[in-house]
This record gives C-alpha cells, sequence and structure tokens, in this order.
C-alpha cells in the first residue's frame, strides 16, 4: 500500500507540494519516531500540543459537517469527529497519564504559537471557503500521518505505539474513507476534469500551506518547553 491509494485527489495535492510533502513526512522528528532518538522530553511535548491541536481539528471536521452537501459527506465529517473525540484524544490521555500528565495538566497547556497558527489556519478555510477548502486544508494531517504510519509501521522501538496507531488497520481504513470523501465532493463539485480548472490552484494553495504548518509543527515539536 502506498499513500496513493488514498485518492486521486490526494496524489495530484501530494505530488505539487513537492519539497515541502517532504520536508513534513520524512521530518527529523519522525526519524526520530523510527529510529528511537527523538528525547522523550520533545515526544510528551508534542502529545501535549497535539492534544490542543486535537480539540479544533475535531472542530474543524465538525465544521464539514455543517458544510456538507449531501447525508453521505456529513456522515463521514461526523464519524470523523468521533474517531477523533473518542478514539484518539483518549490514547493521547492515556499515553500522557503513563508519565505522571494527568488530564488536568493535559487540558490546562498553552498553545504554542506554531499550534495556533495552524489551527486557526484550518478553521479560517472552513469558515471563509467551502468545503472543498476545508477538505484541502485538512488532508494534510489526516492523510500525511496516514503516510507516515505505514513507513513506521512495525517499528519496534520506544515510539511503537505511536506508529502502530497510524500505521494500523483502522487509521489506514480512515484514510482511505477520507481520500474517497475528497474525490466525491470534488467530482460532485467542479466535474471530472476538477484538474484543468482554475479553483485547482486555490485547492492546492490551501493544501500547501497546510503542509508547510504541518513542518512547523513538527518544528516546535522538537523543541520542549514548559507547557
Amino acid at each position: 500500500m502506498t499513500a496513493l491509494d488514498y485518492g486521486t485527489a490526494f496524489a495530484a495535492w501530494r505530488g505539487a507540494a513537492g519539497q515541502n510533502w517532504q520536508r513534513y513526512t520524512r521530518h527529523a522528528f519522525v526519524e526520530g519516531l523510527r529510529d528511537g532518538t527523538l528525547p522523550q522530553a520533545s515526544y510528551l511535548h508534542y502529545l501535549r500540543q497535539d492534544y490542543v491541536f486535537l480539540i479544533h481539528f475535531a472542530r474543524a471536521w465538525a465544521l464539514a459537517a455543517a458544510k456538507a452537501e449531501t447525508l453521505d459527506e456529513m456522515a463521514a465529517a461526523s464519524a470523523t469527529v468521533h474517531a477523533l473525540v473518542h478514539v484518539e484524544m483518549p490514547l493521547h490521555v492515556q499515553t500522557c497519564a503513563s508519565h505522571g500528565i494527568d488530564r488536568t495538566a493535559l487540558e490546562a497547556t498553552t498553545e504554542a504559537p506554531g499550534n495556533l497558527a495552524y489551527t486557526r489556519y484550518v478553521l479560517e478555510a472552513g469558515y471563509s471557503g467551502d468545503f472543498l477548502d476545508l477538505m484541502a486544508a485538512l488532508a494534510p494531517c489526516v492523510l500525511g500521518y496516514g503516510e507516515i504510519g505505514l513507513s513506521l509501521r512495525g517499528n519496534g522501538g520506544p515510539y511503537a505505539d505511536w506508529c502502530a496507531v497510524y500505521g494500523g488497520k483502522e487509521y489506514q481504513s480512515l484514510c482511505r474513507d477520507v481520500g474517497a470523501l475528497v474525490d466525491g465532493a470534488v467530482e460532485r463539485r467542479l466535474g471530472p476534469d476538477w484538474q484543468t480548472l482554475p479553483r485547482t490552484t486555490t485547492l492546492q494553495t490551501r493544501f500547501d500551506t497546510a503542509t508547510r504548518l504541518e513542518v512547523g509543527f513538527w518544528d516546535m515539536a522538537r523543541s520542549p518547553i514548559s507547557t
């Protein structure tokens, strides 16, 4: 399986993102997860910031449900909100608790500037744009983590649990579902020749900006500070 199995739109956006995509999916933070050299302090700092990120990310997917044009789109968006709130975020709570960071402390985490920039950009894309703008801004996180998870699958180092989640069957299934959602949404609104339309540039810009913000998030995550 490759990242291109996540759909036609993602493959096009990913390819056009070029080096920024490689900087994101092959970031030093990711390589530290792979070989186990990432300091635990950096990992816990990342988990705390990612927990805050997921709160806003869930809100963005809830906004996608509101922007949906069909019941299928609404169902897919709401299912993603459920997965974030009831699966992914509890895993962060559990992992942090095992390292002495209880839920109260986790929820009191001060949002880092890079986190703030990224989450508000995605929400702004949804508020000022339409469903497609929101999908293009959301795709780098959902599908990029799927690609990273695949590259780390089977890792037996200290971050094996993280690798197993994002490389696992459940998350990979979610990525394929999101990829199909994006493809269906694009073709429904723009037609099968959507890649020839001027709107393609706008959507690519959304995707590229979110990808650069993902790189910034990894940069922030490597620098543990008091939160």
